[in-house]
C-alpha cells in the first residue's frame, strides 16, 4: 500500500486507485473528496502514467490552486507540475487561444467582464437607436447568455427588438476580437465537436480526465466533456447530486443523476465517511435530503458524536431572532474566549443581513459581511490592467477608452467620442481611428499631438509586452513611472488613505504578475490577463473561515466552507424555500440549499425562525418551513426563547438560557 492511499479509508482508497474507464465518485459533504483526488493523481503517476496526460478540471481558481499545491507536495519527483489543472474557461482559453482561427477569432482576443458587456450594450442599444427604458443593459445580457447557451436565436432581427441586440452585439464582438465567459465554452465545445482534426489532437494530450463538483456542470460542459474523453472514457467525475444549488444558473443535476447515459457501465464509489460535523448534525441533514426524490441514496455518517444536539429555536420576529444570534455569539466569545472566526450565520436572502449587522453593531461585536468589492474591480487595479489589455491587443475599446486619458493627457471625452463615432462609421477599432491621419486632421493640434504622443507609448510598450521572456513586473513599472501614474493618483487623493490604499493596489497587483511569472513564465503577458479575466473568486475571500469577525454568508456563498458554530436563521416558508421556488418548481434545490447549510457546521447547529417578520413594510405572521417537519426530532432540541425571556424577570435569570452553552463551550475549551 503506497504512503498517499495508505491513509485513506475504504471507500476513499477504492475511488484513488480505480483508474480506467468512467468513474463516478459520490463524495458526500466533508468526506475528503480534495483529499482522494490528490491521492489518486499521485497514485496514477506513480503507477507510470505520464503526468501532461492528465487534466484536471475545477470550478474555481481557488481550487485549482490548492489542487495544483497539493500535487506538487504529492508527486514525487517534482511531477506534479506537469499535471493540467484548471477551470473549464481556463482549459477552453488556452484551447481557443491555440486554434482561435478555426471559430473566426485572433488568438489575442480579449475577455469582457460583466461590466463591460454591459457598456458594449449600452452602446449597441444607441447605436440601434433604442429608446426603450424598459429594455434594461443587464436584462438584455441575461436573455442573450440564455440563448447562446441553449444554442438557440432570439428570433427574426427585423422583427424583434431583442434578437436584433443579440445579433448586433455578437457582431460588435466578434469584431473588435472579443469574447465574453459563454463565448470561452460555447466556442470551446464548437471546435471540439465540428473540427475532427483538432478535436483528435486535443483527446492525444489528455488520455485521462478528472472532473470535480460535478453536480454544478452545465448541459455544455457535459458536451464539451464528451468530445474530450473518447472510448473507453477514462474519465472520473466526482460530485454530489446534494449539494446540487445552481439550477437557476443553469447546473443540470442530471449529469450526476443519469451519468450512465452519458459514458456507460460506470464504476461508482460513493463517500459517506464524514470527517467535519457531528453526528446529531448529520443526522439532521440526512433526515431532510431523504425526502428528495430521484437522488442517488447516500446516508453520511461520522465517528464524532458530539455533545450538543442540533437546535430549533422560535423567537417573536427577526429583531428578537437576530439579538438572540449576537447574545449568544457575545457570550461564547467574551465569557468563554471563543473566536469569532468560529462563527457563521448563513441566511437564504440578502436583506436577512440587515437586521442582524444592526445586532452585531449594537453589542460591538466585529463581523465581516462575505461579498465585499472584488480587488479586480478597485480603481487603480482596472486602470493598471485595461493598459496592459491595449498593450496585449490594442482593438480592445472598452480598455482603451479607460485609459485614454488616465492619467490626464490632454484628450478630452469630446475628443474620445469623436474617436468612438468614426469607429462605429467606419467598423473598426477606435485604436484604428485613433491612428489614421484622416481622421487625426479633424481634431485641433493638441489633441492630435496628444493622441500621437498616446498612440507611441502603446506601440513602445506593445512590442515587448509580447515578447516571450519580458520580465512584465519591470516593464509594467517602467510604464507606470512614465505615465506618472501614482503622481496622478496622488493628486486625485482627497485624504492620506486614498493614495495609501491605491499604492497598496498597485503594488498588489505587481505581486500578483510576479506570482503568476513564477508559475507560469511562458504564457506571458496573454496567460496574466487570461487569469485576470477568469479570476471567478473576484471577491477577496480568500481564508474566508479565518477572516476577523463572525462571518455572515448567503448560503449559496458558503458551499464548500466550514464552522465550528453556525446559525440559520429565516427557517420560514418564503424565505426557505424561497417563494419563487413553488412557481419555478424548484423545491427540491430549495431542500438542497438547506441541506448544504446544515453541513457547513462541526460543532454546533441552531436553526431559527420568527413568529412575525417584516415584509413589504408591514408585520406579517411567518410561517415555519415545512422542511422543519421533516427533521428527525431524535438530534433536535425544540427551544421558545420569547416565552423563555418573557417569564425572566432579572438580568442574571436572562443568562440561564444560555448557561447550558456556556458549559458546553468551557468544556470544549479545556
Amino acid at each position: 500500500m503506497s504512503g498517499f492511499t495508505g491513509t485513506l479509508n475504504a471507500q476513499q482508497r477504492e475511488a484513488a486507485t480505480h483508474i480506467h474507464g468512467p468513474l463516478l465518485i459520490l463524495a458526500g459533504a466533508g468526506t475528503g473528496k480534495t483529499r482522494v483526488l490528490t491521492a489518486r493523481i499521485s497514485y496514477m503517476v506513480n503507477e507510470g502514467i505520464n503526468p501532461k496526460n492528465i487534466l484536471s478540471v475545477t470550478f474555481t481558481n481557488k481550487a485549482a490552486n490548492e489542487m495544483r499545491e497539493r500535487i506538487k507536495g504529492m508527486v514525487r519527483d517534482g511531477l506534479g507540475k506537469k499535471v493540467v489543472v484548471g477551470t473549464f474557461h481556463a482549459f477552453c482559453v488556452r484551447l481557443l487561444r491555440e486554434f482561435a482561427e478555426h471559430v473566426g477569432y485572433k488568438n489575442n482576443f480579449a475577455i469582457y467582464s460583466q461590466g463591460e458587456q454591459e457598456t458594449l450594450i449600452k452602446r449597441v442599444l444607441q447605436t440601434l437607436l433604442v429608446k426603450d427604458e424598459t429594455l434594461d443593459p443587464s436584462m438584455a445580457l441575461m436573455r442573450i447568455s440564455k440563448a447562446k447557451n441553449a444554442g438557440e436565436g432570439l428570433g427574426d432581427p427585423k422583427e424583434n427588438l431583442d434578437a436584433a441586440v443579440m445579433e448586433k452585439y455578437m457582431d460588435e464582438m466578434r469584431g473588435l476580437n472579443v469574447m465574453d465567459f459563454d463565448d470561452l465554452i460555447i466556442l470551446g465545445v464548437k471546435l471540439l465537436e465540428e473540427n475532427a482534426q483538432v478535436r483528435a489532437t486535443v483527446q492525444s494530450r489528455h488520455h485521462y480526465v478528472m472532473v470535480d463538483e460535478f453536480q454544478d456542470t452545465n448541459s455544455l460542459q457535459m458536451r464539451l466533456l464528451r468530445a474530450l474523453v473518447p472510448a473507453p472514457y477514462n474519465v472520473c467525475v466526482v460530485g454530489d447530486d446534494d449539494q446540487s444549488i445552481y439550477g437557476w444558473r443553469g447546473a443540470e443535476i442530471t449529469n450526476i443523476t443519469e451519468f450512465e447515459n452519458f459514458f456507460p457501465n460506470p464504476h461508482v464509489v460513493k463517500l459517506e465517511e464524514n470527517y467535519r460535523s457531528t453526528t446529531p448534525i448529520l443526522h439532521t441533514a440526512n433526515s431532510l435530503i431523504k425526502n428528495n426524490a430521484g437522488r442517488r441514496p447516500k446516508s453520511l455518517w461520522s465517528r464524532n458524536h458530539g455533545n450538543d444536539l442540533v437546535r430549533l429555536i422560535v423567537t417573536e420576529d427577526e429583531k428578537e431572532e437576530a439579538d438572540m444570534i449576537a447574545k449568544e455569539v457575545e457570550t461564547a466569545h467574551f465569557a468563554n474566549k471563543q473566536p469569532l472566526e468560529e462563527f457563521a450565520v448563513l441566511f437564504r436572502t440578502n436583506e436577512q443581513s440587515r437586521v442582524l449587522e444592526q445586532a452585531f453593531r449594537q453589542r460591538k461585536i466585529a463581523y465581516r459581511v462575505v461579498g465585499a468589492r472584488s480587488f479586480f474591480d478597485r480603481r487603480e487595479v482596472k486602470d493598471l490592467v485595461s493598459y496592459l489589455s491595449v498593450l496585449h491587443n490594442p482593438h480592445d475599446d472598452m480598455a482603451l477608452l479607460r485609459i485614454l486619458n488616465t492619467p490626464t493627457r490632454g484628450i478630452g471625452s469630446a475628443t474620445a467620442e469623436l474617436a468612438r463615432e468614426r469607429s462605429m462609421e467606419k467598423h473598426h477599432s477606435i485604436w484604428v481611428a485613433l491612428c489614421d491621419e484622416d481622421f487625426l486632421r479633424q481634431i485641433p493640434e493638441k489633441g492630435r499631438n496628444a493622441i500621437r504622443n498616446f498612440t507611441a507609448l502603446i506601440t513602445k510598450y506593445s512590442g515587448p509586452a509580447n515578447t516571450p521572456g519580458t520580465q512584465l513586473v519591470d516593464m509594467t513599472q517602467a510604464l507606470i513611472l512614465e505615465v506618472g501614474y501614482m503622481d496622478y493618483l496622488k493628486k486625485a487623493a482627497k485624504e492620506p488613505d486614498d493614495f495609501t490604499g491605491w499604492e497598496n493596489g498597485v503594488n498588489e497587483l505587481l505581486k500578483s504578475m510576479a506570482n503568476h511569472a513564477e508559475r507560469d513564465r511562458a504564457s506571458g503577458l496573454a496567460g496574466f490577463l487570461d487569469e485576470v479575466c477568469l479570476n471567478d473568486d473576484r471577491e477577496e475571500k480568500d481564508d474566508i473561515e479565518k477572516k476577523k469577525g463572525v462571518c455572515l454568508i448567503t448560503m449559496h456563498a458558503s458551499k464548500g466552507l466550514e464552522f465550528p458554530v453556525v446559525f440559520l436563521p429565516g427557517m420560514e416558508q418564503g424565505i426557505l424555500p424561497h417563494k419563487r421556488s413553488f412557481d419555478e418548481g424548484r423545491v427540491d434545490e430549495e431542500r438542497r440549499l438547506f441541506y448544504v447549510g446544515i453541513t457547513r457546521a462541526k460543532q454546533k447547529l441552531t436553526l431559527s425562525h420568527t413568529r412575525i417578520r417584516m415584509k413589504w413594510g408591514k408585520k406579517q405572521t411567518s410561517a415555519p418551513s415545512t422542511f422543519l417537519k421533516e427533521l428527525d426530532r431524535k438530534y433536535v432540541e425544540e427551544l421558545d426563547y420569547t416565552r423563555h425571556m418573557n417569564e425572566t424577570t432579572t438580568q442574571e435569570e436572562n443568562t440561564n438560557f444560555f448557561s447550558g452553552l456556556r458549559a458546553m463551550l468551557a468544556d470544549q475549551q479545556t
